[in-house]
Formats: C-alpha cells, sequence, structure tokens
C-alpha cells in the first residue's frame, strides 16, 4: 500500500506525526484489508500476528467469561488503532460491527518501524494514555451512571466519533447516524439487559429528544438535553 498520503484518516491516526517520506515507507510495509460485518480480524488468545489502523467501519473488542459467554470491552472507529505491537498474544477478539477497512501490519514489522521512528512510538504512548483514561471513565460510567445516564453517554459517543469519520472530506451529520450495534449489544456495553436498553431508548424517544426511524437509525433532536441526561449524577 503506497498512497498513504490520501488515508482518510491520516491526520488523525498513530502515523499522522510522520513526514511524506516516512508516511510512504509505512504504506509500503501495510496493506488495506476489508473486513465484512460479522468477521473476525483477531481471536482472543491467538498469536498477536498483526497490528491496524482502522480507516472505515466500526468493530468491537471481545473477550470469553468462563462460562463461554461474549463480554464486549471496547469499541474502536475509524483512525483508531488495533493491537499490541510489543505484545505476543492477543487478550481480545476484534471483530467488525459494520462492513470496515482496516490498514494492517504484520506486528513485528510495524514494531521494527516504531522503534526506528521515534514520534511514531510516542503517538503509541498517547494512544496508549488516551485509552487509559477512556478505561476510566467507563468504570465510572458503569459503576456510578443509572441505565438512562449509560444509553444518553453511548449516544453521544457514538455520534462524536462517527461525526470525524475521514478527515479530508465533510463532516457527517452529528444528530442522526446509524448505531454499529444491536440492543444486545448495546446491553453488553452497559452492563444493562436487553430490556433495559428497549424501555430506556423508548423513554428518551417517548421524551422528544432523540428520534428512531427504525432499528438502527437514530436522530438526536436535542443535543443538549441528551447531554444533561448523561451528565444527571
Amino acid at each position: 500500500m503506497s498512497d498513504c498520503a490520501q488515508c482518510v484518516v491520516r491526520n488523525r491516526a498513530i502515523c499522522s506525526g510522520l513526514s511524506p517520506d516516512e508516511l510512504l515507507a509505512l504504506g509500503q510495509k501495510g496493506r488495506k484489508q476489508t473486513v465484512k460485518r460479522g468477521q473476525t480480524l483477531v481471536w482472543e488468545g491467538d498469536d498477536s500476528l498483526v497490528v491496524a489502523n482502522v480507516i472505515s467501519g466500526v468493530l468491537k473488542l471481545s473477550v470469553s467469561t468462563a462460562d463461554g459467554r461474549e463480554q464486549i470491552v471496547g469499541i474502536v472507529f475509524p483512525s483508531d488503532f488495533i493491537g499490541r505491537p510489543f505484545g505476543k498474544e492477543s487478550p481480545y477478539s476484534v471483530t467488525a460491527l459494520s462492513d470496515a477497512e482496516v490498514c494492517v501490519f504484520h506486528r513485528s514489522t510495524f514494531d521494527q518501524f516504531a522503534r526506528e521512528h521515534p514520534e511514531l512510538q510516542h503517538k503509541l504512548l498517547q494512544r496508549t494514555l488516551i485509552e487509559l483514561d477512556d478505561a476510566r471513565q467507563w468504570m465510572m460510567l458503569l459503576g456510578k451512571k443509572t441505565a438512562e445516564e449509560r444509553i444518553a453517554t453511548l449516544l453521544l459517543r457514538i455520534s462524536e466519533r462517527l461525526s470525524a469519520d475521514g478527515c479530508t472530506g465533510p463532516l457527517l451529520n452529528l444528530d442522526e447516524f446509524e448505531l454499529p450495534m444491536d440492543r444486545q449489544q448495546m446491553a453488553d456495553i452497559l452492563g444493562l439487559t436487553i430490556e433495559t436498553v428497549s424501555r430506556q431508548l423508548t423513554r428518551i424517544k417517548s421524551s422528544g429528544v432523540i428520534a428512531l426511524p427504525d432499528r438502527r437509525r437514530v436522530v438526536i433532536h436535542d443535543r443538549q438535553a441528551l447531554l444533561d441526561l448523561a451528565e444527571a449524577a
């Protein structure tokens, strides 16, 4: 792959700090890969052979519980980085929630390139710290917020992340988007039951804050009211 300079997430991905020549060199080591909805890119516990930048689409990070159930532990959006350049085993599975395109690198090749380019290592460290902050915020959400507050927070987060899908084209409409996950997956992410998720979505819809034209489409009519719901605690 040699078109890194034209990549739609170039300005926000971890490779954003590289020079044009460095981008060209990195691009020659990677390849684009399409991941269809439901397809798994990386399996939990397998050797971590690849790392990747998300170009488009949404993917989930999940682990298996002791009784065989799936627990979603993260959602990745365009410009996010998948994998551990310095690890040998994947701690989670990576599966597409929607059709996605990723820029894939062999782990050891990317690791060597990062060691030779301190700016890339710095971006990796920054991204790791951001993910740590996100994890702490999510712990607070699961531990302190009500079901309604959790739903509102998730809707806002998805809206904000999807609005930045690409850095060279126009922004998407922040107030209208398609949910990348179904009700059960929302419940898994938020630590709720599917019945509670459906009930709270209906309640927020009935208040006029959002509309739900179909099972996946969300229209935010009153963003401030949704923000107030998310921060009610």
